[in-house]
């Protein structure tokens, strides 16, 4: 990933939390010869060691993923800049953005308890604390059946990059325009937008 200086995330813990907070990511791997992109959640295990996932078992992309280098994307908050914002008009439209990409090597889940742990920790991810569902709580051998349609694995990851564009590159003044004017947009993702470049006013 093409990073400037500016915008490059050296903060692995905030890196992380990127990861944990916008874990709907985009694997892709080579499949046959050419790029092959999976859209999966995946969940960082607590050294921050490995990725979890599993793809449905029709999904020809789990065939030959085994060891290959795969990258993973994972999106966080983005959302167009308006130069009718600034202080002059003597400027062009931008994108601000948060993404962290990932580097690791695929292994197979071939062991069903290894399998069950990470559904176990994904499940508990996304439920709410009040949540009434809880895997514990399903019939084991309909969760057998279930587990065989699909294949899981974890990704080793070998290399974490991680880049914030929110405008480093602008005057102090241009800034603050820019963030009360995103904080005026009802839109998550330009509230989350205005509140990184808010922290990063600071800094």
């Amino acid at each position: 990933m093409f990073i400037p200086a500016h915008f490059n995330i050296t903060d692995k813990a905030l890196a992380y939390d990127i990861m944990k907070e916008h874990s709907f990511a985009t694997l892709i791997s080579q499949h046959n010869g050419l790029p092959f992109a999976t859209h999966l959640p995946l969940i960082l295990n607590e050294d921050n060691s490995y990725l979890y996932g599993h793809f449905a078992r029709p999904n020809p992309q789990w065939k030959d993923i085994k060891d290959q280098v795969v990258l993973a994307i994972f999106h966080g908050p983005h959302c167009y800049i308006s130069p009718s914002w600034y202080e002059t008009n003597k400027a062009v439209p931008t994108w601000n953005y948060v993404t962290v990409h990932v580097y690791g090597e695929v292994e197979l889940l071939e062991d069903e308890q290894e399998l069950m742990n990470s559904m176990h920790d994904m499940v508990a991810k996304y439920e709410t604390p009040d949540s009434s569902y809880s895997l514990q709580d399903v019939d084991a051998e309909f969760l057998s059946n279930m587990n065989k349609g699909v294949q899981g694995f974890k990704i080793k990851i070998n290399k974490v990059e991680g880049k914030a564009k929110l405008s480093q590159n602008h005057s102090l003044q241009r800034k603050e325009l820019v963030v009360n004017q995103l904080e005026q947009i009802s839109n998550t993702d330009e509230k989350q937008i205005a509140s990184l470049m808010k922290a990063n006013l600071k800094k």
